[in-house]
């Protein structure tokens, strides 16, 4: 039995939109990058990029568990010495809450071209609007 490997023209891409509110980080992440790198779909390929889009709204109102939301750090480093900046979540939050979203989804996503090709396809906004109406997107079961 032969392997089945779609051509370019073969990828259906589909727009999905996910409501973050009051879910766990961890669990939309894992969702988020499977449908990014197309693995829910039964012509998945490894080395091809055969993802859907994904829109994420309301990414102030992800749940984060435990005591992440005081201890979990995020750091910015300028590349020179003593650039370090860390911030804990509740200050990214208040500032750029879609970064939780979007560093989460970015730490299972592959390392590479191919995996930072299937995540530019991630659209993350705080609120509950989006500028993507006219791709007609479909809700995400999770």
């Amino acid at each position: 039995m032969k392997t089945f490997l779609p051509k370019p023209e073969q990828i259906d891409r589909k727009w999905w939109v996910v409501d973050a509110d009051g879910k766990v980080l961890g669990h939309l992440a894992v969702r988020i990058a499977d449908v990014l790198r197309g693995k829910h779909k039964p012509t998945f390929a490894t080395h091809l990029d055969c993802g859907d889009f994904v829109v994420v709204v309301n990414a102030e109102k992800v749940k984060l568990t435990g005591r992440k939301e005081k201890q979990k750090l995020y750091k910015d480093w300028s590349t020179y010495m003593g650039g370090l900046k860390v911030q804990r979540a509740e200050e990214v939050r208040a500032k750029r809450p879609e970064r939780i979203v979007q560093e989460a989804v970015w730490g299972m996503m592959p390392k590479g071209r191919l995996g930072r090709a299937q995540y530019r396809k991630l659209k993350v906004y705080k609120g509950a609007t989006h500028p993507h109406e006219a791709q007609q997107a479909e809700p995400l079961p999770l």
